[in-house]
């Protein structure tokens, strides 16, 4: 978790939140804490969130090695609408008070956000351009088009043998190829 918290921090990315399990329970371990503040505690991460821009990245530790879900945000009349074409897609929409998800066939899913708080800018250029998927499952590209209501070119796939996220092309990053700890290519 340190080292995938160091190469995002290193890359221009800001830690705004931690949130680990220790002593039995959830506790934050935010900044302005830093590693050598918790390193020797027995903590587990469930989510260490960075941001830059309009471009949010969490990770931590689960129950296995997966990728879980994309955000969007969307507004209030979009996410409305999202969640119709999901209903009409027969895909599970699980609506929340601070955010929705909606389970894809393609094991992962897809989170709406309207609250404009969870990025640093809604109008800063640096935003995923392009993300890079690999899929067990033919078909992401229409599906989305389909759920969206619009093309999603920003969104391609891959069939493979696991669902992950192979590359993300991030304009106006500072660096011009990086590869995160956990083998994710970030191409600015």
């Amino acid at each position: 978790m340190e080292e995938t918290e160091r190469f995002y921090v290193n890359a221009g990315f800001q830690i705004y939140q931690r949130i680990g399990k220790y002593l039995g329970g959830f506790q934050n371990f935010d900044p302005p804490l830093v590693w050598n503040n918790f390193r020797t505690k027995n903590i587990i991460f469930r989510i260490i969130e960075a941001r830059k821009g309009s471009v949010n990245i969490t990770f931590g530790y689960g129950k296995k090695s997966k990728f879980d879900h994309i955000g969007f945000l969307v507004s209030e009349k979009e996410q409305e609408l999202i969640c119709q074409n999901a209903d009409n897609m027969n895909w599970i929409v699980d609506k929340g008070e601070r955010r929705t998800f909606i389970t894809t066939p393609y094991s992962f899913r897809i989170e709406l956000q309207t609250n404009k708080e969870i990025v640093d800018s809604v109008t800063d250029n640096l935003k995923i351009e392009e993300l890079r998927l690999e899929t067990r499952k033919e078909g992401l590209e229409n599906d989305l088009s389909i759920l969206f209501g619009k093309p999603m070119s920003s969104i391609k796939s891959v069939f493979g043998e696991t669902v992950t996220i192979n590359e993300a092309v991030i304009k106006d990053l500072s660096s011009k190829i990086l590869v995160d700890p956990n083998g994710v290519r970030i191409v600015n």
